[in-house]
């Protein structure tokens, strides 16, 4: 407790940490309202001059009262709007109630399971953070004290959506950004289901973001990268990686819009249809970098299939019509893949101008180069 109490310095809490070198955060502390040690980890909760009630795990910020809603509007919203019906809803970790308070507003959730291994951190906030910990009372909710980990082992193939609230990748929360873990969330999603993450912040985790983006790749059809500003997050910005698997689901165009009354009935003070969607452009020195560029198409596996199922008719013509033109069979390919056949036409017009044969063997070879980056 000492060593967290060393950040409170003339008045001012100030964090620091290994993930932001260089750099740190301070807010004007008036007084520490609480603070202990948990079972897991060192819980503060101070109340700041101009940020409300301020909670504090390990030193590191988790959330303040002014500025918290956008965090958890976001990553609450991401998903639930881009499920034609989300249901049944996970969500692991979210202690202080944020996330919950705002999945339960949602008219199409029915019911929400809620993971949080420390006791602890929802007592505090249900004490010191009430207008976050409202969620708790909420008849929806299935309260479950222990291991997100074991309890998504022994639930397969239940949830529509699942959303991981997590602290930054240092300590017990690290084993929360890794491939193993979103493998368990898929098994434990439905056909169709949608999950989506903290994903850090562009500024400070680039690498990390890209190695995760590169392992859901592998893992789901559709993978999309959002963000949000937010003062007391490190650098103003915090992320969220979104996976699906469903392959017509398009994470930047929500399936249910909420209407003004909607927004307004919901008390949403940063989520809306319009901010969703402008989430996913990025700043131009990540949206250059191909690991977080969105592919034109859902499934490049299911593309691939497409195409090398679907030989080229043989004809007895010369060789300037020795198959079928790649001409008409473009075609075929557009009217399934849209955009993604439309970019290789612009970039490769060549391809057109060449017997079906060689051009259906380059097509093949640009996919490959291309979308596996090889």
């Amino acid at each position: 407790m000492t060593k967290v109490m060393d950040n409170i310095k003339d008045g001012w809490f100030t964090e620091t940490c290994i993930l932001w070198p260089g750099q740190a955060m301070s807010l004007q502390v008036e007084e520490v309202l609480y603070h202990k040690k948990s079972k897991f980890q060192d819980v503060m909760v101070f109340k700041s001059k101009t940020y409300g009630n301020v909670l504090v795990l390990d030193g590191v910020i988790q959330c303040t009262e002014r500025d918290e809603f956008a965090y958890q509007e976001m990553i609450a919203n991401l998903p639930l709007c881009s499920h034609p019906c989300p249901k049944k809803v996970l969500i692991i970790g979210g202690g202080d109630g944020g996330v919950l308070r705002e999945v339960v507003k949602h008219p199409l959730v029915e019911s929400v399971v809620q993971c949080e291994i420390d006791e602890d951190v929802i007592n505090v906030s249900k004490k010191y953070l009430p207008g976050m910990a409202k969620g708790f009372f909420s008849p929806k909710l299935t309260l479950n004290v222990g291991d997100g980990f074991e309890f998504m082992k022994q639930n397969q193939d239940a949830f529509d959506v699942i959303i991981t609230d997590s602290s930054d990748p240092v300590g017990p929360a690290e084993s929360l950004f890794k491939e193993s873990y979103y493998q368990l969330m898929k098994t434990a999603l439905r056909k169709g289901g949608i999950l989506c993450c903290q994903g850090e912040c562009q500024w400070l985790h680039l690498e990390l973001i890209k190695e995760m983006r590169t392992f859901c790749k592998t893992l789901f059809p559709v993978v999309d990268y959002a963000y949000c500003t937010i003062p007391t997050y490190p650098s103003g910005q915090i992320g969220f990686m979104l996976c699906s698997k469903n392959l017509e689901t398009n994470f930047r165009e929500p399936v249910r819009q909420l209407t003004k009354d909607e927004v307004e009935s919901m008390s949403l003070e940063y989520y809306n249809p319009e901010i969703h969607k402008a989430s996913f452009i990025l700043p131009e020195f990540a949206r250059k970098d191909r690991c977080l560029m969105r592919r034109d198409w859902k499934e490049p596996t299911s593309m691939l299939t497409f195409v090398l199922l679907s030989p080229l008719k043989p004809s007895a013509s010369s060789s300037s019509s020795t198959g079928e033109t790649v001409s008409s069979r473009f075609h075929e390919w557009k009217n399934k893949f849209g955009k993604g056949a439309e970019q290789y036409q612009r970039k490769c017009p060549f391809l057109l101008a060449l017997p079906s044969f060689q051009s259906y063997m380059l097509f093949v070879c640009i996919y490959f180069s291309v979308v596996f980056e090889v």
